[in-house]
């Protein structure tokens, strides 16, 4: 069976953490981060030309994050509240009707997905998406969790494999397995 790439009303294009912090430079750099955007620019643009909606996750953590290393977690200190690596990469076109959304706030856990306690289900629910392209930062970490909660709520999920980097390129191979098992369609060019 083949996969449209056409995007349109009922759909909605999510892309996750594309952030400073993630891309090479900033303060937890995911190897070749930086080339997802002129990828993702392009999904962009189909998704404007197909009247789909647009959203933006982003780690938005607090200092003494439980993610972060010396504060229970694995994580270098990144994406810190108002800093400048917890901006969206320069280059990323989100245009202004994009929705931000913001995650990894909570003092007591780390928040991986998108879903998880964003809000994000029910704003799409009522907006009536259906379909999810996800695209972003990174593969085997926020990208998997993401795409295997909007799994779980029964979206229609397509992974835009070229638009995401993983942490490492053993933990990228097992997340695409691990996501086609849970029913997204891996969508490459």
């Amino acid at each position: 069976m083949k996969t449209t790439k056409k995007l349109s009303a009922g759909d909605a294009l999510l892309l996750v953490d594309v952030q400073k912090d993630f891309c090479p430079g900033g303060a937890l750099p995911i190897e070749e981060g930086d080339e997802v955007v002129p990828i993702l620019n392009g999904w962009i643009e189909r998704a404007l030309t197909g009247g789909a909606a647009i959203y933006a996750s982003r780690d938005w953590h607090p200092s003494g994050h439980p993610s972060f290393a010396g504060f229970g977690g694995k994580w270098s200190i990144h994406c810190l509240q108002d800093s400048e690596g917890a901006r969206f990469h320069p280059q990323l076109h989100l245009p202004a009707t994009a929705v931000p959304v913001t995650k990894g706030v909570r003092f007591d856990q780390d928040q991986n997905s998108a879903f998880d306690q964003t809000g994000l289900e029910v704003r799409l629910r009522q907006e009536g998406i259906e379909r999810l392209w996800i695209g972003g930062l990174a593969l085997d970490v926020c990208v998997l969790a993401t795409v295997l909660d909007a799994c779980r709520l029964g979206f229609e999920v397509r992974l835009l494999r070229d638009g995401c980097r993983p942490v490492t390129a053993d933990g990228g191979e097992e997340a695409l397995e691990t996501m086609a098992k849970a029913g997204a369609q891996v969508v490459t060019g």
